[in-house]
């Protein structure tokens, strides 16, 4: 390859480069569904899966988020024998054994 043949290579690496380095958008905000855990209207909700979820899905258990503040987080950890895996963006995420 003769040099001047380069010169238009070299011009385009950085822009080459700045492509690669593009990070891919992450979902930031928690992927609720359904209305209400339980009971249709309760506070916590069913959790489905994304880049902030991934770690904590299991096929033997349901992942839920409660909010932080939830007056009966306890009760309902009790009744479920919910596992607390996470806390984030104001809710607690519980993963609860099916039965």
């Amino acid at each position: 390859m003769r040099p001047m043949h380069l010169v238009p290579l070299l011009a385009a690496l950085p822009v080459l480069a700045a492509c690669a380095s593009e990070p891919a958008p992450q979902e930031t905000t928690l992927p609720f569904f359904g209305d209400g855990y339980r009971f249709e209207g309760d506070a916590c909700r069913r959790l489905g899966e994304s880049p902030l979820t991934q770690d904590y899905l299991d096929h033997t258990a349901d992942l839920v988020g409660c909010p932080e503040d939830l007056e009966n987080l306890g009760v309902f950890v009790t009744d479920t024998g919910a596992r607390e895996m996470a806390r984030m963006q104001g809710y607690v995420i519980l993963s609860v054994p099916i039965r």
